[in-house]
């Protein structure tokens, strides 16, 4: 047995090395193409970043391929740390006033230490979502296969490996998780010779994962890589507390009890059961599954909490578990398949682009290795169709939101806790579904925000004594909404408002009403906070927050902490707009809403500073602070996802907007590239958006398996680069439709169906040798809309069947 024991730098460089193998390494694979909707690689993955996930929304899981030992990594999306809790600060609002003072007084400092001390949450950090650990099969008699492959076919959402040594075994293994039935479903069909394997199961456990650099274009300098086939890794000891035995005929259960933190005990509890269906034989020995003289298997995998919401854990997970096993065993492989593909496909099928032909041959890992250099559209066009993929994968009504890493995590210590940061990560994970056909799985954001405007409003009280409801930077399964980390991270009191914007966006692509009545109250409970917290300049420049920061940003004096950063003031100017909007549409009580108006109105406007770029605070500062290529933009938060500063309305302040994204330059984490390419795009850039697009889709920011390297792995990379790519093609803001706004060069014939634009518009478009030859828009009956392509506006009306068609 080759015992494995590989650091995550071993995952960076000899990842990249494998992809620039030379065939000699690598199993036979006939040359295909066509497949411009498909994953596929010739060697199974070594590493997590190389193996391929799958999920419904709840259950995720990561399959490797791998020949001698099959292993599969699994979540369950609310198995976190620790349980219910409360972290607000008694102290933070008596020490308010004094805060601010020394911010005032440019006391940046004192200020810090003051607010390290009484306003910061107790405790200071959050919990963190955690894993199932693995499943292991051990293959009998495995030998090196003389022909391999497996592959994510994304219109199916199954994963399959297909193998052969080319003598007596010749065997398929095709996996998917199904929503409908809500199992994990593996089938193992041998078309020459029989199945046999162990499987067992290596609980969760803590992985190192250092935010080492992706090796990326050195990779070209290392020695061939060859594959090892017959890779196999340690079952391990099961961590304390969790048991795994034998659960009726062919099936075993697998119970624990979840991490706790430092402060806050473990109060969930976990199972997930494993039943095997075979005309083999089944039997459990040792702690193991074994299978014997299989020609077919099918596994089925359900797993649960005992979490049913944050503040009750008193769910039944075996209960749960055992029915779902046991009603998908009453149904046939083929039954479970087909209800998988009606539920998913859907979904997935509202959107197709095409930007040109794959390359005849060529897997996936060997065009992400050159994806930085060469042009490859049709990669980019997998790309985006991989984050629609991930986004129906990881966040579907019922479950919840997509995280840091979406659904899937091998670790009890993820970086970051995989939570939710709400300075900017969460938002963008949401900013491709409505745009790309998605609006429903937008669902278990809605549910977010309703959640934390109950929790927010404690630490709105508690903290700032203020009516209605706020978040900081970060919260977590427990909708904990007090500052973490430290004042330069944490004392940031946007994090509310933010989500608010994003559910007014979803609003305002769905038009569906009844949301209105749903999301006013939580925008018009965020907006009271700041109608209690807001300060006046004492420059007299307006009014403004403090304290604050901008996002995770130094400015020269030794701090983060300030007054009015950039980003506060327009996020708050759009919440006010959007819930005086949505006011209207409620009928809200009009003083109310004049007085939001009155407070809009007099908050401190955006400034140019002497280099000519967008400030980031209210002074002065963004030339001399110590990070000029900070990863965050946070003052350009007016130019994307806002529309506030836009090419037609305010040209100087995009032009201050280009000066600024000119000092930060065009590469930052994968997030931030993501981020950037959505800016340029936005501002009608598509040249410089593409070479934004090629560095974020080449090996420096994406892994074999095609998740975002920040690095390491965080999925709002791959949602904001397919919002990027969206954006070049079709915009939507200040009541217009834009047709390729910013198509690139390298894009010259092209075509997509099912974008959505706001207003509830439907749009499909067709281009050649760059200019546009066909768009069809479908919409509600008798919509007017106004539609620009290159430089002028044209305005049509939807007929009685709701389409119309534009013509250049």
């Amino acid at each position: 047995m080759n015992d494995v024991n590989l650091s995550r730098r071993d995952v960076l460089t000899a990842t990249a090395a494998l992809a620039l193998a030379s065939s000699a390494a690598t199993a036979k694979t006939p040359a295909k193409s066509g497949r411009n909707n498909t994953l596929w690689y010739k060697q199974p993955a070594r590493f997590w970043e190389e193996a391929l996930p799958l999920g419904n929304g709840r259950v995720g899981a990561m399959v490797f391929g791998r020949v001698a030992q099959e292993r599969i990594q699994l979540n369950e999306d609310t198995l976190w740390s620790g349980g219910p809790y409360r972290a607000d600060s008694p102290e933070a609002y008596g020490a308010l006033p004094e805060v601010r003072k020394l911010i005032a007084d440019g006391k940046y400092k004192e200020a810090t230490d003051l607010a390290s001390q009484k306003i910061m949450g107790r405790p200071l950090s959050q919990m963190a979502y955690g894993s199932l650990g693995d499943l292991l099969l051990t293959f009998e008699g495995a030998t090196k296969p003389w022909t391999y492959e497996r592959q994510l076919d994304l219109a199916t959402a199954i994963a399959t490996t297909t193998l052969s040594d080319g003598k007596a075994h010749d065997s398929v293994r095709e996996t998917f998780v199904s929503a409908p039935d809500q199992v994990v479903v593996m089938r193992l069909e041998a078309r020459k010779g029989v199945i046999g394997f162990d499987l067992s199961w290596r609980g969760p456990r803590s992985v190192k994962i250092p935010g080492a650099v992706y090796a990326g274009h050195d990779a070209k300098l290392m020695p061939p890589a060859t594959t090892d086939w017959l890779m196999t890794e340690a079952a391990e000891p099961l961590p304390e507390g969790a048991v795994m035995s034998s659960d009726g005929v062919g099936a075993i259960l697998c119970t624990g009890r979840n991490e706790k933190s430092e402060t806050i005990p473990a109060a969930l509890t976990y199972a997930f059961r494993v039943k095997i269906l075979s005309d083999g034989q089944v039997t459990f020995d040792d702690g193991k599954l074994r299978v014997r003289g299989a020609k077919t298997v099918t596994l089925l995998i359900a797993a649960a909490t005992s979490f049913v919401t944050y503040a009750d854990v008193s769910g039944d997970p075996v209960a749960k578990v055992r029915k779902q096993t046991e009603a998908a065993a009453s149904k046939s492989y083929a039954a479970l398949k087909r209800a998988h593909l009606a539920d998913y496909q859907p979904l997935f099928q509202t959107v197709s682009l095409d930007l040109g032909p794959e390359p005849a041959g060529e897997p996936t890992d060997h065009r992400v290795q050159v994806a930085a250099t060469k042009d490859d559209p049709a990669l980019q066009a997998l790309y985006f169709q991989y984050a629609r993929y991930l986004m129906i994968s990881s966040s579907r009504p019922g479950t919840q939101a997509a995280n840091l890493q979406g659904l899937w995590n091998e670790s009890t210590t993820p970086p970051w806790g995989s939570k939710y940061t709400i300075n900017i990560n969460t938002e963008m994970n949401y900013w491709p579904a409505d745009p790309a056909g998605l609006g429903g799985c937008v669902e278990p954001l809605i549910r977010l925000v309703e959640d934390l405007a109950v929790t927010g409003a404690q630490t709105a009280r508690t903290m700032y004594n203020a009516r209605g409801w706020m978040a900081h930077h970060n919260t977590d399964i427990w909708r904990a909404t007090a500052p973490i980390d430290g004042p330069m991270w944490g004392l940031w009191p946007c994090g509310g408002a933010w989500l608010c914007n994003s559910l007014w966006d979803h609003y305002d692509y769905s038009r569906d009403p009844a949301l209105p009545a749903r999301f006013y109250p939580l925008m018009k409970g965020a907006s009271l906070f700041f109608l209690d917290t807001l300060i006046e300049d004492p420059k007299g420049r307006g009014l403004v927050t403090s304290p604050s920061v901008s996002p995770e940003n130094q400015h020269p004096f030794g701090s983060s902490l300030c007054a009015g950063p950039a980003m506060d003031r327009q996020i708050i100017r759009d919440l006010f707009a959007h819930t005086i909007a949505m006011g209207q549409l409620t009928g809200e009580e009009a003083g109310f809403l004049a007085q939001l108006k009155q407070v809009h109105d007099r908050l401190a406007p955006d400034q140019i500073g002497k280099a000519g770029q967008l400030q980031e605070w209210l002074e002065d500062w963004d030339t001399a602070a110590p990070e000029q290529q900070h990863r965050h933009v946070s003052h350009l938060y007016g130019v994307y996802p806002s529309d506030q500063m836009n090419v037609r309305d305010t040209p100087e302040l995009i032009r201050a907007a280009q000066q600024t994204l000119k000092v930060r330059g065009d590469m930052a984490t994968g997030w931030g590239t993501a981020w950037r390419l959505c800016l340029w795009a936005r501002m009608g850039e598509g040249d410089h958006a593409y070479r934004i697009l090629k560095d974020l889709v080449g090996p420096e920011r994406t892994y074999p398996n095609l998740f975002d390297a920040h690095p390491p792995f965080q999925i709002d990379g791959n949602f904001g680069g397919a919002a990027g790519i969206m954006e070049m093609l079709l915009q939507s803001w200040g009541g217009d439709i834009r047709l390729l706004p910013a198509l690139p060069s390298a894009w010259p014939t092209g075509a997509v169906k099912g974008l959505k634009a706001r207003g509830a518009i439907t749009v499909d478009l067709a281009w050649r040798h760059g200019a546009l030859t066909r768009c069809d828009l479908k919409g509600p009956p008798g919509s007017t809309v106004r539609v620009i392509y290159r430089d002028g506006p044209k305005t049509l009306t939807l007929g009685a069947d709701g389409t119309a068609r534009f013509t250049a």
